[in-house]
């Protein structure tokens, strides 16, 4: 049982620690962004092709996607201010370290460091406002002004990496993370209470380390393959280390008593749907994202701010409806809200793979709002339905996995993706044709994935005794809303 915060952790402290744990969430949220904006500046600076820039995203989303479970784990088990202060240290240095890169090699390691920080952190954050508001409704509140403040940084990123990279240059966007991880750290140490969980289960070590090599060489494979070959010995090894490792990481994990990945909870079909779901919502959603400042910068001539400012209706979408997708589908289905996102987003990346470079804008910002409302209406009812297909005693690790899945997808979006504008370029197509086949892609595989989840949830049932009766927290650093037992409750139909 978790320890409860010391006497001292009255209201006044509370309001410090929500504070504390919304500006730290806000951080990594911020950092999902606001790179987006610097790609361009950064290809320019750095002299890279556009596999330097798959890196760049992919080493952070990689390191977070695959800790973001074990980040949890250690939060409970080593306690939640130690870790959460940890992450917010190693998240800045890591930022510095970007900011003072020299070359592609050097941003990419400093990346790598941030998604380690941000893995630890993110989880640490929300575990410390669910110890310091035992009363559920209490803690639903609580968590729901985390979502929603720390959200800010979701939209905020796009304007503020196009400010900042326009006056100052890429470094720019990394620095702007010291001032708020000193502040972290100075009020952090005086303010917060530690607690922990002495019954928190044991890190999953081989399944961690498995898990990241695997998709790690899978990813690797993606994106070199345009520049190296795709059956250049280099990265059909990767491909076949992929399949061994990531076989082996099955293999672990159905043997150990205590997996970070319990396989068995894929038996239930709604489960399983609704992480394939979300592997596509990351897939399609941070895969294009990657393209969007590129696009208007190298085919419509934009400047770096004035993308960014373009960039800004998708963010907002999100932000504005992310808090009411639960809620609809409470009322639904998640069948119903589900599908109807998925085929708002699909339909949305088919209308902007149809843009070129003479398309006013006034004919481009409504298909990002509606990918962005698209996509907002699935995370939180997907997350929902995973949590509703699990016994309450795993509801907290069903929204940890939902989290992950998102996460991987969203590696492997940027690379697949990355690989469709290389492939037609690589045949003599210009990178505005590239973009338009990786954005019809992208929204040909989630009109599909619109159609699938919509059969397979059709049918699914909730566990007995299943999750949706209690409330429950996401632990994902890119999450906007929260999934509540209030709002995901409702039976698929």
């Amino acid at each position: 049982m978790a320890a409860s915060p010391s006497a001292a952790g009255g209201r006044p402290n509370r309001a410090v620690l929500l504070t504390v744990t919304c500006l730290g969430q806000f951080m990594v949220l911020l950092d999902n962004t606001i790179v987006g904006a610097a790609l361009p500046d950064m290809q320019d600076r750095l002299h890279t092709e556009l596999t330097g820039l798959q890196w760049i995203v992919d080493a952070y989303v990689l390191l977070v996607a695959m800790l973001l479970l074990s980040g949890g784990v250690f939060a409970d088990r080593f306690g939640r201010k130690r870790v959460y202060l940890t992450g917010v240290a190693v998240f800045t240095a890591a930022s510095v370290l970007c900011s003072l890169a020299p070359s592609v090699g050097w941003l990419v390691a400093g990346r790598v460091l941030q998604g380690i920080g941000a893995a630890a952190l993110s989880p640490a954050s929300l575990a410390l406002l669910a110890a310091a508001y035992p009363v559920p409704q209490e803690r639903v509140k609580a968590i729901g002004l985390w979502a929603g403040l720390s959200g800010i940084g979701l939209a905020a990123g796009p304007v503020a990496g196009g400010v900042l990279t326009d006056a100052f240059g890429w470094p720019a966007i990394f620095l702007v993370n010291l001032p708020i991880g000193v502040v972290l750290l100075l009020v952090g140490l005086r303010s917060l209470e530690e607690t922990r969980n002495p019954s928190a289960p044991a890190i999953d070590v081989p399944g961690t380390v498995l898990s990241v090599l695997g998709v790690g060489a899978l990813t690797y494979g993606l994106i070199e393959g345009g520049a190296r070959g795709w059956a250049s010995p280099v990265i059909l090894g990767s491909f076949a280390a992929a399949v061994v490792l990531l076989a082996a990481f099955a293999a672990v994990e159905a043997r150990r008593s205590a997996p970070m990945l319990p396989l068995r909870l894929f038996r239930q079909r709604l489960f399983t749907a609704s992480n394939t779901a979300m592997v596509v919502v990351g897939f399609a959603l941070m895969g294009s994202s990657f393209f969007f400042s590129q696009f208007f910068v190298y085919v419509q001539g934009s400047s770096i701010l004035r993308a960014g400012l373009q960039t800004l209706p998708l963010s907002l979408a999100m932000v504005i409806v992310s808090p009411y997708a639960g809620r609809l589908a409470a009322r639904h289905g998640f069948r119903i809200v589900v599908t109807t996102g998925l085929a708002l987003a699909g339909l949305g990346l088919l209308a902007l793979g149809m843009v070129h470079a003479d398309t006013g804008y006034a004919n481009v910002w409504w298909r990002l709002g509606v990918i962005g409302v698209g996509f907002a209406l699935t995370l939180s009812p997907l997350t929902g339905a995973a949590i509703q297909a699990v016994s309450p005693q795993e509801g907290g690790l069903a929204s940890g996995i939902s989290s992950t899945t998102r996460q991987i997808g969203a590696v492997l979006g940027v690379a697949v993706l990355g690989a469709i504008v290389r492939a037609r370029q690589s045949g003599g197509a210009s990178f505005e044709t590239g973009l338009n086949s990786a954005f019809l892609a992208a929204g040909a595989v989630t009109l599909a994935t619109a159609v699938f989840t919509g059969l397979s949830l059709a049918r699914s049932k909730p566990a007995a005794g299943s999750a949706s009766a209690a409330p429950q927290r996401s632990t994902d650093p890119g999450a906007v809303t929260v999934t509540a037992s209030n709002d995901t409750s409702a039976n698929s139909r």
